[in-house]
């Protein structure tokens, strides 16, 4: 991995969705660099249980539905020590979907729940290849479970990608979503 450049920070407070768009607000998502980093921090959703996700545009926002290819799979961990899972989730994958994508699920809305996470997105100005992506997330939930949630795939798409969306399954969401590009 390169050095990170800080892009652009969000801050959600009680909001439906964070955008970024190239090209608005000092944002630029382009061929400027191979690769994108997203950063999310203390991500609270409104409504318990929710899943956080996300989905890319090729038409600067209009749209965000590009056809994507994933995988989602978690472990988990009960505070009280009465259970642990490591589960492949078939509910949370895509296969040539164009629904947003589940990061992580499960997030519970209490004052001590949340999620954390990390996500990279590759080449997304490519207008050559697919777009893959990845992205790591720890959450904790309603039920007082520890979640760890992987995911990856790619975007089936050769035009360029110039806008991302973030946000609940359900309700609105506060929290910090940095953007990053990596040289």
């Amino acid at each position: 991995m390169g050095i990170p450049t800080l892009i652009k920070t969000q801050t959600a407070s009680n909001s439906a969705s964070l955008d970024f768009v190239d090209g608005t607000s000092d944002v630029v998502f382009d061929s400027t660099y191979d690769e994108y980093m997203f950063v999310f921090t203390d991500v609270n959703p409104a409504t318990d249980d929710a899943s956080f996700r996300f989905q890319c545009s090729i038409d600067s926002g209009s749209n965000y539905n590009v056809t994507t290819t994933s995988t989602f799979f978690k472990a988990e961990h009960n505070e009280d020590d009465s259970a642990s899972e490591l589960a492949y989730e078939s509910g949370n994958d895509q296969a040539q979907g164009t629904s947003y994508q589940d990061l992580a699920s499960g997030v519970g809305n209490g004052s001590d729940e949340s999620l954390a996470g990390v996500l990279h997105l590759f080449s997304p100005a490519s207008t050559t290849y697919v777009k893959h992506y990845y992205s790591t997330f720890s959450t904790y939930n309603s039920v007082n479970r520890e979640r760890a949630a992987y995911v990856a795939g790619y975007f089936n798409n050769t035009n360029d990608i110039d806008a991302i969306s973030f946000k609940m399954s359900s309700g609105n969401f506060d929290g910090v979503i940095q953007m990053y590009g990596i040289s």
